[in-house]
């Protein structure tokens, strides 16, 4: 599922899945702010709506991007 893949330089080369996994939970991270900050939520406003189906399926998707992104903690090389 991961793979190390090492560049010239000796280190490790990030998946392309923990790339995406990775921005998807700093926009997470970014919505959790405006909603600690400000009390607004944007994921509800762009897609309030649309479908409630819709908002739940994107905070499945930063969970699970999440997830993801754990297996970066343990990762020796950083």
């Amino acid at each position: 599922f991961f793979y190390k893949e090492y560049n010239k330089q000796g280190g490790i080369k990030m998946h392309i899945l923990q790339k995406i996994s990775l921005v998807v939970v700093i926009i997470g991270a970014l919505n959790w702010g405006l909603i600690g900050i400000f009390n607004f939520n944007l994921v509800a406003f762009i897609f309030d709506n649309i479908s409630v189906a819709i908002s739940r399926i994107i905070y499945a998707l930063v969970g699970v991007a999440g997830i993801i992104c754990i297996s970066c903690l343990f990762d020796d090389t950083i």
